[in-house]
C-alpha cells in the first residue's frame, strides 16, 4: 500500500456550531453538503478535516478539566484525538486562550522532544498542537 493522504472525519453534534469553533481557532470553512449541511470540511494550510452531524465515529466530552495532568485523564474524553504540526505552539496557545476555547493543557516540553498544548472541541475531540524541539547543538 502506497496511501496518498487522510482524513479525519470526525462526528460532531451540530455543523454550523463546528465550523464556528474551527474558525475560531483559524481554521477555514472549505465546503458542506446537504440542505440543511449535515457534512462538510474545514482547512488550515493542506490539512482538511471533514465535519459529520451526529455520525461517522463517536463523540463525547468526559469530566476531566485537563489533559495529561494525572494517570488516566486521556481516557475520559470519548472523541478522537488527533495530532497538528504548527511552526510556533505559544501563537496557537495565544490565539486559543484569546478566543476562548477550552484549552486543556499548556504549552509544555515534553520528555519525547516535543513542545505541546492540547485544545478541546466541545463534542470532546482533543487537539495535540505540536512543535518538535530544536536538539541541542553538540559543542
Amino acid at each position: 500500500m502506497n496511501a496518498k493522504g487522510i482524513t479525519p472525519i470526525l462526528n460532531v453534534a451540530d455543523i454550523a456550531a463546528s465550523f464556528a469553533w474551527f474558525q475560531k481557532w483559524g481554521w477555514r470553512k472549505c465546503w458542506d453538503w446537504g440542505t440543511p449541511p449535515t457534512f462538510g470540511a474545514v482547512g488550515s494550510g493542506e490539512c482538511e478535516i471533514f465535519l459529520c452531524q451526529g455520525g461517522q465515529g463517536g463523540r463525547g466530552r468526559g469530566t476531566n478539566a485537563s489533559t495529561f495532568t494525572s494517570d488516566g485523564d486521556e481516557e475520559c474524553d470519548k472523541g478522537v484525538w488527533m495530532s497538528v504540526w504548527v511552526d510556533d505552539v505559544d501563537a496557537v496557545h495565544k490565539q486559543c486562550v484569546a478566543a476562548g476555547l477550552d484549552v486543556t493543557f499548556p504549552p509544555t516540553d515534553m520528555p519525547w522532544n516535543v513542545r505541546e498544548m492540547h485544545v478541546r472541541h466541545p463534542d470532546g475531540h482533543v487537539f495535540r498542537v505540536s512543535k518538535g524541539l530544536e536538539e541541542a547543538e553538540e559543542g
